[in-house]
């Protein structure tokens, strides 16, 4: 019997240490990943940015599943934060960073631009989104401009709750007349059984010179 403890309690043992090696994994190597991929877009959207055209009757080129789409920044969340946001929403989309759904608005454009991101795992990019607040800004640098939206609200959904996706979000029978723009990530941390949804508005477009 006392061997057969002892042969117990060593296995937990290491199944204790490979649960926090993974767990390490998960929080601190993802984000290497993640961190190199943010390096290649950055570089490729500012490469474009400098050699970027008027772009004739107002019209985004479409962009590439796992194309830099833009630049994301929020004041509220420090100096630093900065994402390059990348066309696509599956698995290895989102393991570069914040990522546009096909299909919604693009930058500045009416109707809705809707973003998702992880919130514990590679690199977390909107970890702290639930810190955003009425009239906080999100930036948007795209490539023919500088968009600026004011946050209007924020919300917990189901994640079946699809019409957060609408050109105008939670009304999916509305044409939209404004520029919006949705975050959405996993709600509560290390968990999916909701989303965690702020919402926004635009408040400035700033055109690139060129």
């Amino acid at each position: 019997m006392r061997s057969i403890l002892r042969t117990v309690g060593e296995l937990s043992i290491t199944g204790g240490v490979i649960m926090l090696l993974f767990c390490a994994y998960l929080l601190w190597g993802t984000s290497a990943y993640t961190e190199r991929q943010q390096l290649l877009l950055q570089r490729q959207l500012a490469e474009e940015q400098a050699v970027t055209q008027p772009v004739p009757d107002g019209k985004i080129a479409k962009i590439s599943l796992g194309k830099a789409v833009a630049l994301l920044r929020i004041p509220k969340l420090g100096r630093d934060y900065k994402y390059a946001v990348v066309e696509g929403v599956d698995d290895e989309h989102l393991k570069k960073g914040p990522g546009h759904y096909p299909g919604t608005a693009m930058p500045g454009q009416l109707g809705n631009f809707v973003l998702s991101g992880h919130r514990t795992t590679y690199a977390a990019p909107f970890n702290r989104i639930d810190e955003l607040h009425r009239d906080d800004e999100i930036i948007v640098e795209a490539r023919e401009a500088r968009y600026t939206y004011r946050v209007t609200s924020q919300d917990i959904v189901e994640p079946n709750e699809i019409e957060v996706v609408a050109p105008v979000p939670g009304k999916p029978d509305i044409t939209p007349i404004r520029s919006f723009i949705t975050l959405s990530t996993c709600h509560p941390e290390y968990s999916a059984a909701q989303r965690l949804i702020v919402y926004g508005v635009l408040k400035n477009t700033e055109e690139r010179k060129v």
